[in-house]
């Protein structure tokens, strides 16, 4: 007789032959029964393997067939669901779901064990759904960001609040089926809890707020340039979340700031100047004052060769001689007759200049203007837009712009003030030490003759 009574039963269920059911099932549940803890753990062996055969068949076949398909067909927001593991997720629920109502079939094992046991599996199953579906809104997003309107309404926010909520209702449900309590003793004791979550969650839900008025109102959105003196924040919004918005500022570095903060200060969001396709140039020159005079009639007809003053000269001249004629008593007295001067041709010069030029937008605010005199002299501005917004493309037109006018002012009779440098100092000093040595001579030969003999 065999020492181990499975090995006997499995021999003589041998040498049955066909009858091998009846012969062996009888005696296996017989000796079952007669050894309940061996049964117990035999059952938990077999709901174990069934669970994780569940698992295996889902993902070797089920989800690879889905995969399988989905590579294979045209649409491209398929992929970014198997990308994000959405299906991955999901698998895990038919394990989850095989324990749950399996162990009902394990025999001999306790009543508590049994509860505990259903307990868990419940709250695995709420515990994947929740990932599942955190997986699909990142999915989602993702699909989303792939459309233009993106730019304009980002949902990435308004993702985060649903998948918050959501992992707040996975919680509760997780905790009640682990307790074995009603959902809804809990959900009825959150109201209880508002002061405390209020005070947890202020940022997030200040946040929140400010994102719905920053996306309805389209303050807005990922790509613009913005400064925010306050952060220390100048560049582009790369990012839109829930709790904060992150811009990569000019330096690279990033600047992260609180959604909320947009309601709450002042920023520039430099959106109108990308869409219009001008950038401004607001810069002024300061001309010396006291080279400021009129022109002489040899000046007027050299500036009437040139050709951006041509027609300006020409204009001016007969409107002079056509108002002095009929206005002024003594035209021979400065006084009493109109006359051109050379700052307001050079006026006139940099009007026809920017008119002309490649670089300078046409149709938006053009002005070329005097602002008022101080001690610096005469601030002539420079009012346009350069009809590229690019960066560099920007500061080399404004740079050529400028170089061009501040070598012209000169043909103009006229002076560019700035500040005395060191090199000015020395060179007056210079002058009047080159000056005062035959002064100091001429006084000591005068000194002698006036001397008494």
């Amino acid at each position: 007789m065999h020492a181990n009574p499975l090995l006997a039963i499995a021999v003589q269920a041998a040498a049955s032959g066909p009858a091998w059911e009846e012969s062996i099932i009888g005696p296996l549940i017989t000796w079952l029964k007669a050894h309940p803890l061996i049964a117990t753990v035999v059952g938990l062996s077999l709901l174990t393997g069934a669970a994780w055969l569940g698992l295996v068949v889902v993902r070797r076949y089920v989800i690879r067939a889905v995969d399988l398909f989905t590579r294979r067909s045209t649409a491209w927001w398929d992929d970014l669901l198997l990308d994000r593991e959405v299906l991955h997720r999901l698998s895990w629920i038919v394990p989850a779901l095989i324990v749950y109502q399996g162990v009902d079939f394990v025999p001999y094992l306790p009543q508590i064990l049994a509860d505990l046991v259903h307990r868990v599996a419940l709250a695995s199953l709420a515990l994947f759904g929740v990932r599942a579906f955190a997986a699909l809104l990142t999915a989602i997003n993702e699909i989303y960001n792939r459309f233009p309107i993106s730019k304009e309404r980002p949902i990435k926010g308004l993702l985060q609040v649903i998948s918050i909520v959501a992992h707040v209702i996975g919680g509760v449900l997780i905790i009640a089926a682990l307790m074995d309590e009603s959902p809804l003793l809990f959900f009825s004791g959150l109201g209880a809890m508002t002061a405390v979550t209020m005070l947890v969650f202020r940022d997030s839900i200040l946040s929140l707020v400010a994102g719905v008025q920053i996306t309805a109102n389209d303050l807005i959105r990922v790509g613009d340039w913005i400064e925010m003196p306050q952060f220390n924040a100048d560049g582009d919004v790369v990012d839109i979340a829930l709790n904060s918005v992150r811009v990569q500022n000019w330096d690279k570095t990033f600047t992260v700031i609180p959604t909320h903060k947009f309601l709450e200060n002042s920023f520039k969001n430099w959106r109108g100047m990308q869409e219009t396709g001008g950038r401004r140039i607001k810069r002024s020159f300061h001309i010396d004052m006291s080279t400021i005079r009129f022109l002489t009639e040899e000046e007027i007809d050299r500036f009437g060769r040139f050709v951006l003053l041509q027609d300006y000269i020409a204009q001016k001249k007969k409107e002079l001689e056509e108002h002095n004629r009929t206005h002024a008593a003594e035209p021979g007295y400065v006084a009493n007759a109109r006359r051109l001067t050379n700052v307001g041709t050079l006026r006139a010069y940099i009007t026809a200049y920017l008119r002309q030029h490649p670089g300078i937008h046409q149709d938006l605010t053009f002005l070329v203007r005097q602002l008022q005199p101080g001690p610096e002299g005469l601030p002539i501005e420079i009012y346009v837009f350069v009809n590229d917004v690019r960066w560099a493309v920007y500061e080399g037109v404004q740079a050529d712009v400028f170089d061009h006018i501040l070598a012209m002012v000169p043909e103009f009779g006229l002076r560019v003030y700035q500040k005395p440098s060191g090199g000015d100092v020395a060179a007056a000093a210079a002058a009047w030490a080159e000056g005062a040595q035959p002064l100091s001579a001429l006084c000591r030969q005068l000194s002698k003759e006036l001397q008494p003999a």
